[in-house]
């Protein structure tokens, strides 16, 4: 058994030896993350139940959408320019950072301002997203996520912040068991952000990094709004298409049908680590492939998307058969109601999947306007549809226009641009499932082969 692995292993260039690696440290790091976050979820949806739950996740949902804009959409093009320019990485570090951190300064105070004119007299509500928003001050130190990012170096940033996951999980099972309120658990969801700082903070250290070293240029900040302006929009965009149908739930009906619906939402969002962590960590191998050729480049993208699209099938379809088994024995009869929301919005997965491996495509040719415009169409449709179908349908309803906006948004607007149709084409083929199953029996004989 130990000789078939070492010649497998001996058949993987050096790099991709080192992309594997990198996917299994952020694999091994989200499926940590998955379980505890699953399980003490699982105990505070329980605790809270439906009503208190709804409120709780109707103030995420509400600094979710807030938070992508202090992020600036530097995440990507931050990785991009230090696997470019690894000379400058110090000044693209430290210009990251004020730029994030004079972001979320403006957007606490926004997204403070703007719950007290939509939920006038919800004194509860206001004092969620407040302290919520307050631990968005923390996530300029995540700067240093990118620079470990860049050099597909992610097992550091795991060790030290599960760490961080560990004492957070704690805090909310200490919660539960001493009965608190609905607002200590939101001081310790925003006493995570300081965690993760920290262990961000630590982890740089360890590698004998230096913070003194990092350096503020407003050429660079320049260059960075730049090519990043767009995706702070598109960020935007894709937090109103994910979130909105919570925040609208809200409004529309109530806080006891956010609680249902989230719960549909966390099961159905539970695996996006698999994409999360594949497409962070081949990023700096797609950029190198297409520095070396648009075969190559092409190539690997498409076998991306392949990936990506059969394991979301795999869980689609699996969710699909036993989605009431899995609220009604996660969650307690109390939910049961999430479970045709599930049966429904396990599918966007495939959508998401695929525009993850999108959003590397348009960063790395230089098509982030594109983004935008596709994310904000979907996110136009998102709006409507759950304007129209939440008054009849309810959770249901809104669970079908976010598939159908994610399809739009990751999907079919390709296809109306002459630029977006060479990566809308490879979309359709990874997302064709007889073809999608040819195509993957084939890597399978080229592996052997080698």
């Amino acid at each position: 058994m130990l000789n078939k692995l070492s010649t497998v292993t001996q058949k993987l260039s050096p790099n991709l030896l080192k992309i594997i690696g990198n996917t299994a440290w952020l694999f091994a790091d989200k499926i940590v993350r998955m379980v505890i976050g699953l399980l003490v979820g699982v105990w505070v949806a329980r605790y809270l139940g439906p009503d208190n739950f709804g409120i709780y996740n109707y103030a995420l949902a509400f600094t979710g959408i807030f938070d992508t804009v202090a992020n600036l959409g530097l995440d990507s093009i931050v990785v991009r320019n230090i696997v470019g320019q690894p000379s400058s990485k110090d000044e693209i570090l430290g210009t990251s950072f004020v730029l994030k951190m004079m972001a979320q300064v403006i957007v606490v105070i926004t997204a403070i301002a703007v719950i007290s004119i939509i939920r006038p007299g919800d004194t509860l509500t206001h004092w969620l997203v407040g302290i919520i928003a307050g631990g968005m001050l923390f996530e300029s130190f995540y700067v240093i996520e990118y620079w470990f990012q860049s050099q597909i170096q992610s097992k550091y940033v795991v060790l030290f912040k599960n760490v961080a996951l560990m004492i957070a999980s704690c805090a909310r099972v200490i919660l539960i068991e001493t009965h608190a309120t609905l607002i200590l658990f939101a001081w310790v969801y925003s006493a995570e952000f300081a965690l993760n700082a920290t262990s961000l903070v630590i982890a740089y250290h360890t590698k004998k990094y230096l913070f003194s070293a990092w350096q503020f240029s407003w050429r660079c900040a320049k260059e960075l709004l730049k090519d990043s302006w767009t995706l702070i929009l598109s960020s935007f965009a894709i937090m109103i298409l994910m979130r909105i149908d919570q925040l609208m739930l809200g409004q529309m009906i109530g806080d006891r049908a956010v609680g249902i619906y989230s719960v549909a939402v966390k099961i159905s969002e539970l695996w996006y680590f698999v994409p999360l962590a594949v497409t962070s960590s081949v990023f700096p191998s797609i950029i190198t492939a297409k520095q070396e050729s648009t075969q190559l480049y092409y190539e690997r993208l498409q076998k991306v998307l392949d990936f990506l699209s059969i394991i979301s099938y795999t869980v689609a379809i699996l969710v699909t058969l036993f989605s009431e088994h899995l609220i009604v024995m996660l969650y307690g009869k109390s939910y049961q109601e999430a479970a045709a929301i599930l049966t429904i919005h396990i599918w966007t997965g495939i959508f998401v999947s695929s525009g993850l491996v999108g959003s590397l495509w348009t960063t790395s040719e230089n098509l982030m306007p594109f983004a935008f415009i596709s994310t904000a169409i979907g996110a136009v449709v998102n709006v409507s549809l759950n304007f129209i179908l939440i008054k009849s349908y309810g959770g249901v309803g809104s669970a079908i226009a976010t598939l159908i906006a994610q399809c739009v948004a990751s999907y079919l607007a390709g296809g109306f641009f002459p630029k977006t149709r060479p990566f809308f084409i490879r979309q359709t083929n990874s997302l064709i499932l007889p073809s999608l199953l040819i195509r993957l029996g084939g890597y399978i004989k080229d592996f052997r082969k080698k």
